[in-house]
């Protein structure tokens, strides 16, 4: 049977993660709005109620700053964005090896053709990762039903394909962890730039519907609370949407690496009981 302790371990880790970064990314977004945005001395006068400085970094936190409400939500799913990013950039980094894939692999391969299994097993262990975790079971598997009287060939070879897969099922879940996050980003902050998108213009028409000359500052506060909060939703949606696909793309490589490991064991089997 697999080992399943390891996959209770790491699913209990990533939801602890989760539930403690996503508090923090909002109170962290919170404060940066309000303490380094919001700094008087990013604003003419150091008065937060007027115009951004006319340049530098301050003329852009304070713009940003001017982008109402919305912008500390936006700033909150961008560190959530770039913390899970980190995350599983770093989880399925641990979960291809030390070696690369395709070395161990091949590696693992020219072990068993030689009728090596325990180096192979010895290999898996140096090698640590979820690929390396699924072919230790499987090779473990493979040691004992070998020598096992009671079951025949085709007995043999399904117990072994059994634990491929069994194993194959526990690794997968931690690779995939938090990923659907990262995918909520992508729809959430572009409905949320939306949302201060209209707000903002909601603003700006109610400049302009003013009796008498419309409120040039207040038309002109309007737009730029739009346009500041559509120009963070639609960079942060970008960047949750590229992540993902590469994170999918590496988990894809993975799962293929870890299928054709699994069919050269099998193989290899088949190969040296042909009775």
């Amino acid at each position: 049977m697999a080992n399943s302790a390891t996959a209770p371990k790491k699913s209990s880790f990533a939801s602890m993660f989760s539930s403690f970064v996503i508090p923090l990314a909002i109170v962290t977004g919170i404060l940066i709005y309000m303490f380094v945005m919001g700094n008087p001395a990013n604003f003419e006068d150091n008065d937060v109620t007027k115009h951004p400085v006319p340049e530098g970094v301050g003329h852009i936190l304070g713009l940003i700053y001017k982008g109402g409400f919305i912008v500390p939500i936006l700033l909150s799913l961008v560190l959530m964005n770039i913390t899970f990013s980190i995350e599983r950039f770093i989880a399925i980094g641990m979960a291809s090896g030390k070696e690369s894939s395709e070395a161990f692999v091949h590696r693992v391969k020219g072990l068993l053709h030689g009728g090596q299994v325990d180096a192979a097993i010895s290999a898996c262990d140096t090698q640590k990762g979820s690929l390396a975790n699924v072919i230790k079971s499987s090779l473990l598997r493979y040691k004992a039903v070998e020598n096992d009287s009671d079951m025949d060939k085709e007995q043999k070879v399904t117990a072994i394909k059994q634990e491929v897969e069994e194993a194959t099922s526990l690794e997968l879940p931690g690779l995939e962890k938090n990923l659907s996050i990262i995918a909520t980003m992508a729809s959430v902050s572009t409905l949320i730039a939306l949302l201060g998108t209209v707000i903002g213009m909601i603003k700006a028409f109610s400049a302009l519907a003013t009796a008498g000359s419309p409120d040039s500052v207040a038309l002109a506060s309007g737009i730029s609370e739009a346009l500041i909060n559509t120009a963070l939703g639609i960079g942060n949606s970008a960047i949750a949407i590229i992540m993902y696909n590469v994170f999918t793309a590496k988990i894809d490589v993975i799962t293929y690496t870890i299928d054709e490991a699994g069919f050269s064991i099998v193989q290899t089997f088949e190969a040296s009981h042909k009775k």
